[in-house]
């Protein structure tokens, strides 16, 4: 009797459970709620670029790698990418006039070497972006590249609520001195 009891009673919490799991959100035809819409709005710029960087720094540190720091210019870069992709309607590394990453970082007045660009198309938050970069190898080494000082980071929201990313990562300007030539 006592398991019994028991059972209708796990039973009962479990429908309860279920019940206030979706409240107000619309449900898929397997009965899960449909994914919402990441919004961000223009206020929230800063904080979100700062989520980005602590959580970039978090995982440098855990590699016992150098912290970055936030560029204005690279910040500029990516901007300008994101809402191209957007223009473009496809991710990639290269814009509507055929810029790479590297003249864009030219154009801004980025100082030092820019060691690579990272790049999404996503609903997700800056978050959940950055955990797909990390799962994937060239994404991760840019990320995690011992060079990086600087960070750049933007994004462009359509209307519908698709994300564009962009993240570039920039070496110290004293490291971008040119080789010395072997006296040719």
């Amino acid at each position: 009797m006592y398991r019994r009891k028991l059972m209708m009673g796990l039973a009962a919490m479990s429908l309860t459970a279920c019940a206030g799991g979706g409240a107000g959100r619309a449900l898929g035809p397997d009965g899960l709620p449909l994914p919402t819409v990441y919004r961000i709005d223009a206020g929230d710029e800063a904080a979100v670029q700062f989520r980005m960087l602590d959580a970039v720094n978090a995982l440098r540190a855990k590699a016992n790698l150098a912290p970055v720091q936030l560029d204005p210019r690279l910040n500029a870069a990516a901007a300008t990418h994101a809402r191209d992709m957007s223009i473009q309607n496809r991710p990639w590394l290269f814009g509507s006039d055929g810029s790479s990453p590297l003249d864009r970082a030219r154009r801004v007045g980025f100082p030092g070497r820019l060691l690579g660009e990272n790049i999404s198309e996503s609903y997700e938050t800056e978050l959940q972006t950055l955990a797909a970069w990390m799962g994937q190898p060239d994404t991760r080494s840019v990320l995690m590249d011992a060079d990086a000082r600087y960070m750049g980071i933007a994004w462009f929201q359509e209307p519908a609520g698709k994300l564009w990313w962009t993240l570039n990562m920039g070496s110290d300007p004293a490291m971008s001195r040119p080789i010395p030539s072997a006296g040719f």
